[in-house]
């Protein structure tokens, strides 16, 4: 299901009529209507490729990626509903918690994770979905067992075959997912994929259709691993066609980034 709520306290500190030249370069002179408008027509092309597909709508959750985007706006997307925000870098996630620890917000990282920032990852978040180690999963296991905590995590596999790309191999896929029960910690929701980067739906869907078949058979394994963690602004109609429950979504909400997805992506070059 999509991450907005039908009501949405007002966010303290907000001051809509003071947009900072910056901000409004980037977000429009009304941020709040910027990501509301943006939300509306995300949630317009989720229903529709549900519809094609034939699926329930609500088999498909929109995890809003915030990364690039300042806390002082999330607040205002906090406002527009959203309740999630999915963040690349644990330094980024890190310095947007403590300036947004006054509200409700579930952290979800969704980028690669160094072992030694195992301990941070630990502390707060509600999901990682980038889970392509046995060290890192190990590291992990040890860490939330301190804070006695549990984390929801997708295994990323690369379907892509690009050596710039992090994840598993899709050949090591099961025996990771039979290595699983060592980690008490970490629940096992599903997998994980960034697809080719590309405009044609034809390179991509390949990738999609992999992570579905790898799902297919990784649940026989382990009967919790059912989503499937993929698709982003660009493709997610494609992801949505070939069986996402998650979808991420950045720059359809927030508009383009100010750096090249290279930034936060090794190996994509600038495309948006």
């Amino acid at each position: 299901m999509s991450e907005t709520a039908d009501q949405t306290p007002q966010c303290p500190d907000t001051d809509r009529s003071r947009v900072a030249h910056a901000d409004a370069e980037r977000f429009g002179p009304d941020p709040l209507a910027t990501f509301r408008r943006n939300l509306g027509s995300v949630e317009a092309r989720i229903a529709e490729a549900c519809a094609r597909a034939g699926r329930d709508r609500a088999s498909v959750r929109m995890l809003p990626i915030t990364k690039t985007v300042p806390a002082h706006m999330l607040r205002l997307a906090f406002e527009a509903g959203l309740r999630s925000f999915g963040e690349n870098k644990i330094q980024e996630a890190i310095l947007k918690r403590e300036a947004l620890s006054d509200l409700a917000i579930d952290w979800i990282i969704v980028g690669h994770l160094q072992r030694n920032k195992a301990k941070y990852l630990a502390r707060f978040a509600r999901e990682f979905h980038a889970l392509d180690s046995l060290r890192l999963a190990a590291a992990l296991d040890a860490r939330l067992a301190r804070e006695d905590r549990f984390l929801d995590v997708y295994l990323q596999v690369n379907t892509s075959g690009e050596a710039s790309k992090f994840g598993l191999h899709p050949d090591a896929l099961l025996s990771f997912v039979d290595a699983l029960d060592r980690f008490p910690r970490l629940r096992p929701r599903g997998l994980m994929t960034l697809a080719l980067f590309s405009p044609d739906a034809a390179k991509v869907r390949p990738c999609f259709a992999l992570l579905r078949r790898l799902r297919d058979a990784a649940v026989k394994r382990n009967a919790a691993l059912t989503a499937l963690s993929m698709g982003m602004s660009a493709d997610f109609e494609t992801a949505i066609a070939e069986g996402a429950n998650v979808v991420r979504v950045g720059q359809a909400i927030f508009g383009r980034r100010p750096t090249p997805d290279s930034h936060y992506w090794p190996g994509t070059g600038g495309i948006p």
